[in-house]
């Protein structure tokens, strides 16, 4: 190392030349950073979260991907069946990263009870069906094991048996209409389960029981469903999966991605995107200013040390290096407690959710969480990275200052 940058690191570390007015503006930089990345943080962590948890929650009644006759229904009621026997199911081998294909049916339906009712959509699956995205929804009871015999437990939401005062395990009677059926036709269910996602659009609506009763009550061969769910490994790629299942089902089929089926949603969470970013960007900009004025005071509180070292022969490439190395270090030890303070809220969100939201608006009732080690990492990086070319201006200054105007009036 050359011997007046080991010089300049050694006075600048030991204090030599420090005093009173760059050390309580370097302070407020550490702290302004360190806010700014608690800031980051939680706007990444909440932004995201509430992106996966409603895709988690749309996921878990509809699939990714749903394969269905040609129709323009709206309902989310079955109009034409489909034949069960598809070379994509029960497992489709031509494309892979498609964790699980399961068939489904619905038919409309109304809850009757002696001092009220309330409209439903019958969702009937079967053996074959993933429960592991509506297995956290769960809140009381069991799911039932829908095999070879009709099975006639169901799975109701608690929205639906909160105003009909039902109970776990009660018995409750359905009737359910037909297109050109003169007579509603009854079934008596029991309660095996209740779920509450927090979804008021499905909670107000769904009602989850065995796909023989639907295909009887359409009087369908067993060899019918409604349609075929497909549950990819990585959601991030549910666009091309559509457009290459889409290629290989038969052309009397319907590939529908759920981006597809409720537009309004997604398009309402893209918009999360474009918000943290701006967020981003305002809180680097602003951390960057910051560090700006820190490092001018800096320099100038420091343009003794620098004429000396101009005048034993140091080059101002030299001492601008030493000031951006002393720069990232402040901004280190910001973003260090920026991440301690940041991440220890996130997880005290994550595990208590003392912070509420309104179901109603959000689809959930707590603000989700979630953020990944990569973004943690890019998101340092990023602001280190940033602040550091913001101060790449500011170091200029040091070709400006005068060894000789400097050591003949200070």
């Amino acid at each position: 190392m050359n011997v007046n940058i080991f010089i300049a690191k050694r006075l600048i570390g030991s204090g030599q030349y420090k005093n009173k007015i760059s050390s309580p503006i370097i302070k407020i930089a550490i702290i302004s950073i360190a806010i700014g990345m608690v800031i980051m943080l939680i706007s990444m962590a909440t932004g995201f979260g509430l992106q996966h948890k409603i895709r988690e929650k749309i996921s878990a009644f509809s699939g990714h991907i749903i394969i269905s006759n040609y129709d323009t229904n709206q309902s989310g009621l079955t109009l034409n069946p489909i034949s069960l026997h598809q070379k994509f199911y029960p497992e489709f081998k031509q494309i892979k990263g498609i964790k699980n294909v399961q068939s489904f049916a619905t038919i409309g339906g109304i809850i009757r009870t002696p001092t009220d009712f309330e409209g439903v959509i019958f969702k009937g699956v079967d053996s074959l069906y993933n429960w592991d995205l509506f297995k956290p929804y769960l809140i009381a009871g069991q799911i039932p094991n829908y095999g070879n015999k009709v099975n006639d437990s169901v799975i109701l939401s608690k929205t639906i048996a909160d105003r009909l005062q039902l109970k776990l395990h009660q018995k409750i009677t359905t009737y359910f209409l037909r297109e050109g059926s003169q007579k509603p036709q009854l079934r008596v269910f029991k309660i095996a389960g209740i779920y509450d996602s927090g979804f008021e659009d499905f909670d107000k609506t769904y009602m989850l029981g065995d796909l023989k009763i639907v295909q009887k009550l359409y009087k369908w061969p067993d060899s019918l469903t409604g349609g075929f769910e497909v549950i990819l490994n990585d959601f991030a790629q549910i666009v091309p999966k559509t457009k290459a299942i889409y290629q290989v089902v038969p052309s009397t089929l319907n590939t529908e991605s759920i981006i597809d089926r409720y537009p309004l949603i997604f398009n309402w969470l893209n918009m999360f995107d474009f918000n943290i970013l701006l967020i981003l960007v305002i809180i680097i900009f602003i951390a960057g200013l910051n560090m700006i004025t820190t490092l001018l005071v800096m320099i100038l509180d420091k343009r003794q040390f620098i004429a000396i070292m101009k005048v034993m022969g140091s080059t101002n490439t030299k001492l601008q290096r030493i000031f951006l190395i002393q720069a990232a270090y402040i901004i280190s030890i910001g973003l260090f407690i920026g991440n301690v303070l940041g991440l220890g809220l996130i997880l005290l969100q994550k595990h208590f959710g003392f912070i509420k939201l309104n179901p109603e608006t959000y689809y959930v009732k707590t603000a989700p969480v979630y953020i990944d080690i990569k973004d943690i990492l890019l998101l340092n990086t990023g602001v280190l990275l940033a602040i550091l070319i913001m101060l790449l201006l500011p170091v200029l200054v040091i070709s400006r200052i005068s060894p000789v105007k400097v050591l003949k009036y200070d």
